[in-house]
């Protein structure tokens, strides 16, 4: 019989509308900025009397959010391959900053892009005025800007963590010699809101590869370890450990079935009714350790 799962946490209930939520999020925050600073930008031109067609403002408001808007996901995508943490946030920083520039530069090109766009529509002509000396000042501005979106991204994924519980693997003991090899886990450390408890490497059922951390499926739940799934396939029992994708190593105890594909690929299906694709590499091996007809 399959393993009781345990009843729904917050997160659990959360996560079926997490992406909808975090692009509403984005969606918003962004479009009232819009709005607000078209409001602001036409007050302070009108205030200093300077001559502008009623509609510039939105222009050129708006054109810089819809492209901040799109460069969300590349952001999010940037801070997941290079996250910023407490014990690596030194080697991030140079990171960070290349990716700041790059942000500045596409987040320039798209709006002065929008803008002629624009004008050229209406029968007029954009100047944007010295590239060298606009980037750099808009650069000041996108700069602040992609720390901003980084940071929150990051606080959010650290809640998240918090929410969800993170795994660590337990410290070696303190007589191990420096050169000794690393030892197969038996336990994996895991917090969560401020609580600690172990879980038996025996009872993963399966590991997924995200970013920087390594999902480990645990009774219906899913913990990220901060570790390559490289790393962790070579410190798992390969008794019980199966690699079967890319990002993907099963628990061969946990594996009810296996669906082969037109592709030549396959679809584990777990005990508890999860399942994972297996590529066409690792098939064959997954095959001969089953003894399976798949």
């Amino acid at each position: 019989m399959p393993a009781a799962i345990p009843p729904p946490t917050a997160y659990d209930r959360y996560r079926p509308y997490r992406h909808w939520i975090e692009w509403g999020a984005w969606i918003v925050l962004i479009l009232l900025g819009a709005a607000s600073e078209t409001m602001v930008v036409g007050m302070e031109m009108r205030r200093a009397g300077l001559p502008h067609h009623p509609m510039e403002p939105a222009v050129w408001e708006w054109s810089s959010h819809l492209v901040l808007l799109a460069l969300v996901p590349g952001i999010a995508w940037y801070t997941r391959r290079f996250p910023l943490h407490l014990d690596t946030w030194a080697r991030a920083l140079p990171a960070w900053l290349v990716g700041s520039l790059v942000f500045c530069f596409l987040h320039v090109a798209g709006m002065v892009a929008l803008r002629e766009a624009v004008y050229a529509w209406a029968g007029a002509d954009y100047d944007f005025g010295d590239w060298g000396r606009q980037l750099l000042y808009e650069y000041l501005k996108d700069g602040r800007t992609f720390l901003q979106f980084a940071l929150v991204m990051e606080g959010y994924r650290f809640l998240l963590r918090r929410l969800q519980g993170e795994a660590r693997l337990l410290d070696a003991p303190d007589d191990a010699p420096p050169d000794a090899p690393a030892e197969r886990p038996e336990r994996f450390l895991v917090r969560k809101l401020g609580r600690e408890f172990l879980v038996a490497a025996s009872d993963i059922e399966a590991l997924q590869a995200s970013g920087n951390y390594v999902n480990l499926r645990v009774r219906g739940r899913e913990y990220p370890l901060r570790t390559t799934i490289s790393a962790i396939e070579a410190r798992l029992d390969p008794a019980r450990f199966q690699r079967v994708h890319r990002s993907h190593i099963v628990n061969l105890d946990q594996v009810a079935s296996i669906e082969p594909l037109d592709t030549g690929d396959a679809r584990i299906h777990l005990r508890d009714g999860v399942t994972l694709p297996c590529s066409r590499r690792y098939r064959a091996a997954l095959k001969d350790r089953l003894g399976t007809a798949s």
